[in-house]
């Protein structure tokens, strides 16, 4: 019998729960059931010799019966804690990715890490940063609810697109998102929080991108992140998502005032949601749709040196109202395989008034992706990805969605907008001009030396079909060249 219960114990020693505590106290933890299964190891030696000797047990068994006991309520309140203190149920998960990065048409090179930056491109987007994401499950099994809030200074949601409302700046916010989960069921659950938008088959997180950069689609045409509270439900092969929430970006309730002190509500919030059908085991078909009202480009004007907003908004001041409707929807696809990966994705998008020449901002596109994954006898496991993005902005001047147009309707950096060589021949600001339709073609290598560790390498070639990239010199071409390199570092 005693052999039998100390062998039950030094079993079940190593399955104790430690849920996913982290840091000096699983450290201590361990330590603890190390030095107790240790112990346990000589009692059992200890009853063996006893047996094999065949020596007076009677005295031996009770110190043997009582150190067993001491050792069970040790490991019980280790249990306990494990399972039902601070750090039960607790993780943190992340990821370190440093890049580096050079640009053709800017003439620019370097590293990218944890510099802080909240202008969003392509070629500066959610890469080159530290990314936490730290999780609080309150008990075990699917009915356990739990609070997740991801951290990413330099580049998330928080640094470089969330705005508080009004006339607030972007940028100085940790937070990249906090999701709080209630399940009502085993399909259902209430979620409510700060969150990414569903659009898309890419995710923001670079150690789970085949690539470094971003598709054109991801960065300019889906939503972004949102605010707000819905549900989510899964059943057999389908799955769903639905949200009401404020305008994408915004933290709290949006208001812009006018020139004449009047304040205006984006009081109509966006509703969003998101289908998933799972067809085989690795096909996945889904698709999301935004409805909702916008911010508009607040207009301004300049009188004796001083610029100042005038009460009207879009690019050219053609609407009273500081927000207009905002439509989006797109439907994607994954392909996985053993060591493959295929997607697929198309856009849709619209809103009204937000186009350079006062019109409606018009945007569509597609993306296609590749990936293959294989093992080298010079460098071990590797994979190499190819990606194709076609994004069309030419109506009514270009604009909406996640494209933001300057001074002379362009944005140089991203290579959006009207032709500066329309613009400077037009005698109605460039009205008269069509936007750029945007391509871009990727191809990336990768290299997997451990599990925790991948390595990058990207050549990727952008052009438009006007001359909207901006270049060192100040001129402007139709095309740029980048080349990065990646270390990404999960734990």
């Amino acid at each position: 019998m005693k052999k039998l219960l100390i062998s039950a114990l030094i079993a079940g020693l190593p399955g104790v729960a430690m849920a996913d505590a982290k840091g000096d106290e699983i450290a201590k933890l361990k330590a603890q059931l190390e030095a107790l299964q240790a112990q346990m190891q000589q009692l059992q030696q200890a009853v063996n010799a006893a047996t094999a000797a065949k020596a007076p047990e009677a005295d031996d068994n009770t110190e043997l019966k009582q150190r067993v006991a001491g050792m069970e309520m040790k490991v019980d309140k280790l249990t306990t804690d494990a399972s039902e203190g601070p750090i039960a149920g607790l993780s943190i998960t992340g990821y370190m990715d440093p890049t580096y990065l050079a640009s053709r048409v800017g003439k620019s090179s370097g590293f990218q890490f944890v510099n802080h930056s909240n202008q969003y491109a392509y070629t500066n987007s959610t890469f080159g940063d530290v990314y936490l994401d730290i999780k609080k499950t309150f008990g075990v099994g699917p009915m356990a609810p739990s609070a997740e809030v991801s951290i990413m200074p330099n580049r998330g949601s928080g640094n470089n697109l969330l705005t508080s409302g009004g006339n607030s700046s972007v940028g100085n916010n940790i937070i990249n998102t906090a999701i709080i989960n209630f399940p009502l069921s085993d399909t259902t659950q209430l979620v409510g929080g700060l969150m990414n938008s569903f659009g898309g088959y890419e995710v923001q997180q670079s150690n789970q991108m085949n690539t470094i950069t971003h598709g054109l689609l991801y960065d300019f045409s889906d939503p972004g992140s949102y605010v707000g509270a819905g549900f989510n439900w899964s059943h057999g092969s389908w799955a769903t998502k639905f949200m009401i929430a404020n305008e994408q970006f915004h933290t709290n309730p949006n208001s812009a005032s006018d020139a004449n002190s009047h304040t205006h509500s984006n009081s109509t919030p966006t509703v969003t949601g998101r289908v998933d059908y799972t067809m085989t085991s690795n096909l996945d078909i889904g698709g999301s749709m935004n409805v909702g009202r916008q911010s508009l480009y607040a207009h301004s004007t300049t009188t004796n040196g001083t610029t100042s907003t005038d009460g009207t908004y879009g690019y050219q001041g053609t609407s009273s109202s500081a927000y207009s409707g905002y439509y989006f929807g797109e439907l994607d696809m994954t392909l996985t395989g053993t060591d493959s990966v295929y997607n697929a994705e198309i856009d849709y998008g619209r809103q009204k008034q937000a186009a350079w020449n006062g019109g409606d901002a018009v945007w569509w596109g597609f993306s296609m992706l590749a990936h293959q994954k294989w093992n080298s006898d010079w460098f071990g496991r590797m994979g190499a990805t190819l990606r194709y993005d076609y994004l069309n902005d030419s109506k009514n001047g270009g604009g909406g969605g996640g494209i933001a147009l300057g001074t002379g309707g362009v944005d140089g950096t991203n290579g959006f907008g009207i032709s500066q060589a329309c613009f400077n021949s037009s005698t109605a600001n460039g009205t008269d001009c069509s936007g750029a339709t945007r391509q871009a073609l990727t191809a990336a290598l990768l290299f997997y030396p451990t599990d925790q560790l991948t390595l990058k390498m990207e050549i990727r070639h952008d052009w438009a079909n006007h001359d909207v990239f901006l270049r060192s010199d100040g001129n402007y071409r139709k095309s740029n060249d980048i080349f990065a390199a990646q270390a990404v570092y999960s734990f």
